[in-house]
């Protein structure tokens, strides 16, 4: 998940004594929260308004572990304190006034993209650029926090806050499941699933007998992988350091594995006879330029190079290629965000794809974790052990 829309921080709110807020305070939470920048995950106990107009009140019962929420340590843009978490699945407890789609009772999934269904982006088939889609404030959309804790307003990711037993989420941002999909495999569906699968299919359109190359083999990247088979991929190339997640990467269809770009580039370069790949697409978990560059450099003329990770700083430059060849050799380099889906038409095609066994799910979570230990759990991510890692908020 990368590519939100930035805003300056807002400063810390303290309510003052007697403060009314127009929602009644009903649940008091359990949530994993940044209190600052460069600071480590705390878990805390927080107070949480109940829902507004168009917004429900989630029972979370799972939570993927993205590495977009460890960016938000290092954000120059981020207001602290925040819940984190944007990966959800869970159950509606109560709905607000105006929602119609989705019930008490009802499992969904919790989609950092919104569908308002009529700015201009959702009109014209775009809705993976919806208007409402969150900054990095984590207010609600009327400005306001639903997250209250020591006098403090607190933001949520995304404007979701997974890493939350409770939370208040706009009902634009909830699709309903089928409930005998597991909520690990549901709350994945939230970003990483789509985010690496349309990256292949839906923004780089693969198509049968391409040559795909992809960079990092993650939760996001293991579906980048899917996604490019499932589109009749002549040749999926994996490259990542780690070897257990190029071991996941042949599980998932990948035809060639490498540790490093040089061995792959000559493997890519034997095979096509020198041409290059069709497709790149980089998901590495933190992208800098030499990655941008290698993808770059493995691509044929007229090729497409994808970009899904992100650096810990959205300032930081990590794109710097000879403008010369781009033009000459007419590559074309996108960004992806949610891999150009559709919230509300791809994660129920998803979810029959996972049924119908077109799609591996299950196979993605390498790890569970209780919610006091998501300090281990996002050690466990950048030590390469983990393709996802969920927290289960029951049991």
């Amino acid at each position: 998940m990368t590519g939100r829309c930035l805003h300056r921080p807002r400063g810390l709110r303290r309510r003052a004594p007697g403060d009314v807020f127009p929602w009644r305070r009903t649940v008091r939470t359990k949530a994993a929260v940044l209190t600052g920048p460069r600071q480590d995950w705390d878990v805390v106990d927080l107070e949480l308004d109940g829902p507004g107009e168009g917004e429900v009140l989630l029972r979370l019962e799972a939570a993927g572990l993205c590495h977009s929420d460890e960016h938000l340590k290092y954000s120059e843009d981020a207001r602290f304190p925040v819940v984190g978490g944007h990966e959800g699945a869970g159950v509606v407890e109560k709905a607000g006034p105006g929602v119609s789609h989705v019930r008490p009772g009802d499992h969904v999934v919790c989609s950092f993209i919104p569908v308002c269904g009529h700015c201009r982006w959702c009109s014209t088939g775009r809705t993976f650029l919806c208007d409402q889609s969150p900054d990095l404030v984590g207010a609600m959309r009327d400005g306001s926090f639903r997250f209250h804790g020591d006098g403090l307003d607190f933001g949520a990711m995304d404007s979701l806050g997974t890493f939350s037993r409770h939370a208040v989420v706009s009902a634009n941002g909830c699709v309903p499941v089928d409930k005998e999909v597991p909520f690990g495999v549901a709350a994945l569906l939230g970003c990483c699933v789509p985010t690496g699968w349309g990256a292949a299919v839906r923004v780089a359109e693969v198509r049968p007998g391409d040559l795909v190359v992809v960079f990092g083999c993650g939760g996001v990247g293991s579906n980048a992988v899917q996604g490019a088979v499932g589109a009749g991929a002549g040749q999926v190339v994996v490259i990542d350091p780690v070897r257990a997640k190029r071991d996941f990467a042949s599980r998932m269809g990948a035809t060639a594995v490498h540790a490093d770009v040089e061995s792959a580039a000559d493997d890519i370069a034997t095979s096509t006879r020198g041409v290059g790949a069709d497709v790149a697409i980089v998901t590495a978990g933190v992208v800098d330029a030499r990655i941008v560059s290698s993808a770059f450099g493995v691509t044929r003329k007229g090729g497409t190079i994808v970009l899904i990770g992100a650096h810990d700083r959205s300032d930081e430059l990590t794109v710097k290629l000879p403008g010369t060849l781009l033009t000459v050799e007419s590559k074309r380099v996108v960004g992806s965000l949610y891999g150009g889906c559709n919230p509300r038409s791809d994660i129920p095609l998803l979810v029959r794809m996972y049924k119908e066994g077109k799609i591996l799910l299950d196979e993605l979570i390498s790890a569970e974790y209780r919610l006091d230990d998501i300090r281990q759990g996002y050690a466990d991510m950048h030590a390469g052990k983990n393709i996802r890692g969920v927290i289960v908020h029951s049991g």
